[in-house]
């Protein structure tokens, strides 16, 4: 976005009689990807394109095509018009960022490479040590608040127990950072992504139709108190990638896999009566109602099967689970996901929206009146 800014790529544009502020030409920017080594040919430049409009990064300025189309038409970065969704992950891996160059910029960094069991580490630092930059730079006000900034550092994968078996604490345990945030990534890094494709594999999407009853014996990790005490603390989300992947023995995985237990399948055939498209859904006077639903996941899940695309609609509901309980029901059409427009998106794509998102889940759907 920066580098389209500095070539004037990004400018604004009069069409029709209206002026379209800080937008560009969908056409040029796919030759200036070419240009630019940044994708091998047009038919790759559109496809990364398409992924940072999944990504809810960029949209048609008057959100006219969900696709991202080469011709001469007019894109705009949503940072750029104040539509980009600040999301409680994006925070935190914009704090992440934040602190990462502001340790790294300074003499005397607390992050230094250290050996642990004989293997060296990159970017380390003690968590006790951490704690005492952050409250001497002013990042946090006191203890207590930083060690919940690194708790939520590290569940966001940016920082991790370099042995990947702790949470964060207030200790001398011995922590790095995951992500070097310096560098440099190219755009042609987003096409081979495999995090969708692994749920594809699945013959569901990732949400629980059934009560499993899951063996709580693979649901824990090991934590370390100040007094390092080590003990077993039962895992708040038993859903949550780490407990699918049936990994105890690190609190983190990274990169994590998701492997789905056995269940039943859902009858593949769409409980659709018929296929509905996006124009149909939102024409003017169209049978159909919008339902927010705030769906709060139990230990195995939200209970539901979402499948289909652009539209996605719910396939199946489990009776007893969450997502009935607040009033999700089959043949309903998935709106928006906590605030992302994703009627143009595949199931794979929300499911793993979804997925990495928050526990409390925040769901517009659609539903028919008749």
């Amino acid at each position: 976005r920066l580098r389209l800014h500095d070539g004037k790529l990004i400018k604004d544009r009069r069409y029709h009689l209206r002026t379209y502020p800080n937008c560009f030409v969908a056409k040029e920017l796919t030759d200036w990807l070419i240009d630019h080594k940044e994708a091998p040919d047009r038919e790759t430049g559109i496809r990364l394109m398409q992924k940072l409009m999944d990504h809810y990064i960029i949209h048609h300025v008057c959100d006219e095509h969900s696709d991202y189309k080469d011709a001469k038409l007019l894109y705009r970065f949503r940072k750029d018009d104040g539509t980009f969704p600040l999301s409680k992950d994006v925070k935190v891996f914009m704090r992440g960022q934040s602190l990462y160059e502001k340790l790294v910029s300074v003499e005397e960094s607390i992050l230094k490479v250290r050996e642990e069991n004989s293997v060296k580490y990159q970017r380390t630092f003690l968590g006790s040590e951490m704690i005492d930059w952050l409250i001497q730079e002013g990042e946090v006000e006191n203890r207590q608040e930083a060690v919940e900034l690194g708790r939520a550092l590290l569940e966001h994968g940016i920082i991790q127990h370099v042995s990947n078996r702790h949470h964060f604490f207030d200790s001398d345990v011995l922590y790095h950072f995951w992500i070097n945030f310096r560098r440099r990534r190219r755009l042609t890094e987003l096409l081979n992504e495999n995090s969708s494709r692994a749920l594809s594999e699945s013959p569901d999407s990732p949400f629980c139709l059934r009560k499993l009853n899951p063996d709580p014996g693979n649901t824990s990790f090991l934590s370390v108190q100040t007094n390092k005490e080590i003990k077993v603390v039962s895992a708040v989300r038993r859903s949550s990638i780490t407990s699918l992947s049936g990994n105890s023995n690190a609190y983190f995985s990274a990169p994590p896999t998701l492997v789905f237990p056995p269940v039943a399948e859902c009858n593949p055939k769409s409980v659709l009566k018929r296929p509905v498209t996006n124009e149909e859904l939102l024409s003017p006077g169209a049978p159909y109602v919008k339902k927010t639903l705030t769906i709060v996941g139990d230990a195995v899940g939200w209970g539901f099967v979402v499948r289909g695309g652009r539209p996605c609609h719910i396939q199946a509901v489990d009776p007893g689970g969450p997502a009935a309980a607040a009033g999700m029901k089959v043949c309903q059409f998935v709106f928006s996901v906590n605030g992302v427009y994703v009627l143009h998106l595949d199931y794979q794509t929300i499911s793993s929206l979804i997925m990495t998102g928050p526990r409390t889940l925040v769901m517009e759907v659609m539903e028919a009146t008749e």
